[in-house]
């Protein structure tokens, strides 16, 4: 499939065939795909929770629904997925990795960062799974994990410390599924997100 249709087709899917697991050959390539995302200083620090058995599926919803359930048709259908992977960042790998000689850097501090660069390069592996599943053939959600279920869900996998979930995905083969209530307001148009030169209509003290 050619980049440009990949890149058209990718959505959030929220409905799965349960009968149809995704071939082993596939779910390696996801995962060869996410550890060639970029990352500051080839920190690398990630890590990817691979959910394929029932059980271990069944064990991820009992640990991050919320109490109650919830999210009703959306959960039925994402429940159906027959893989999920969760992806995790390593705030310490960069802090490590920048305190080293090369970098210049002699503490770990975190005030030194722009932004959490161990989210942002997380997110970019994530995106290269999400891109991967459409060219192929299949559908995915990423979602995030409830900040009052996370305890429960180190504790169900045993996650260290150091790792933070900054989300989930679901793989599988996609059935008919509703819509997002949110398509509706439609994608805002590239001129109006884009600007060139410098930000169009911002008023100044001199304007």
């Amino acid at each position: 499939m050619e980049f440009s249709e990949v890149v058209r087709r990718r959505r959030m899917v929220r409905n799965y065939d349960p009968d149809r697991p995704v071939p082993a050959e596939v779910v390696d390539r996801l995962l060869d795909h996410a550890v060639r995302a970029p990352s500051a200083g080839f920190s690398q620090g990630w890590g990817f929770l691979v959910l394929e058995s029932a059980a271990d599926r069944e064990r991820f919803w009992a640990a991050t629904t919320p109490e109650g359930g919830g999210r009703g048709r959306w959960l039925t259908g994402m429940r159906r997925a027959p893989l999920i992977i969760v992806p995790h960042a390593n705030r310490s790998a960069y802090l490590d990795r920048y305190a080293e000689p090369d970098k210049g850097w002699t503490d770990r501090d975190e005030r030194r960062w722009p932004v959490p660069y161990w989210h942002v390069d997380t997110g970019f592996a994530a995106l290269l799974m999400l891109l991967t599943v459409v060219d192929e053939g299949l559908g995915a959600c990423f979602f995030g994990i409830p900040p009052q279920r996370t305890g429960a869900f180190r504790e169900a996998f045993g996650v260290p410390a150091e790792f933070t979930p900054i989300g989930a995905i679901t793989v599988g083969y996609r059935v008919p599924d509703h819509r997002s209530p949110s398509l509706r307001r439609g994608r805002r148009p590239v001129g109006e997100v884009v600007h060139r030169g410098r930000w169009a209509g911002r008023e100044t003290d001199n304007d």
